[in-house]
């Protein structure tokens, strides 16, 4: 029986009352802090001032209590709008202020399909808007943006991670390259990388992601209209 339909064990008030969502929230604060390496059954359970072998009651394995943990995020991911492609818009907006709160969530997204009840709400919401389009039109469209999304965010991430590992933000590490690539375009071996470095737009983070969404939703708006 999956962790979603298993029934939790009667509570008990002591040593210490426990349930799933204890657990689940418990984990999620060490992860805001310290990343899924700071989780493990035993981080948590010592987190929570019980015995290890009491969370085993309520989750089997790791694997289910990060599932657990994706899911309950998914209840901050709650598309809303008037039509398809706000709730596009909406999906996408949410996700990625989600994983900007829990920086652990981009590793966990992207796979195969989350299962749990909040998860199946947000997909329900997003289906449900795409409401007059033909399947074979709505199902690689929220498959693209998704993954397009899966892909932002994480760029976004990993741009955050380096920040601290380096302790450089973006501008000082172009300030700090920007020397070699002049040096390098000199040469006039990568003249459109030159061109596109010299005179292209540079956006920062939220306009690049906008701006991205708003090409892919473009193009199923032209898919759909045909």
């Amino acid at each position: 029986m999956l962790v979603w339909e298993r029934p939790e064990p009667p509570d008990r008030p002591v040593p210490a009352p426990l349930s799933r969502e204890r657990i689940v929230r418990a984990a999620i604060q060490l992860a805001d802090v310290d990343g899924l390496d700071a989780v493990s059954l035993r981080k948590v359970a010592a987190a929570l001032d019980v015995g290890p072998m009491r969370l085993y009651g309520y989750i089997a394995t790791k694997e289910e209590l990060l599932d657990l943990m994706v899911d309950t995020v998914h209840a901050e991911i709650r598309p809303t709008g008037n039509g398809w492609r706000e709730v596009l818009r909406s999906l996408a907006e949410t996700t990625r202020q989600a994983a900007h709160q829990h920086e652990w969530l981009a590793d966990l997204i992207g796979g195969r399909p989350q299962l749990g009840p909040n998860t199946l709400a947000s997909g329900e919401a997003v289906l449900a808007a795409m409401g007059g389009a033909d399947l074979d039109t709505v199902v690689p469209a929220v498959a693209a943006v998704n993954a397009y999304v899966t892909g932002a965010v994480r760029r976004e991430i990993t741009e955050r991670r380096a920040e601290r590992a380096t302790g450089m933000d973006k501008k000082q590490w172009q300030a700090t390259f920007g020397p070699y690539l002049q040096r390098t375009f000199a040469t006039g071996r990568f003249p459109a990388l030159a061109t596109v470095v010299r005179d292209g737009p540079h956006l920062d983070a939220d306009q690049t992601f906008w701006t991205g969404l708003d090409f892919l939703l473009d193009g199923i708006e032209a898919r759909i209209s045909s």
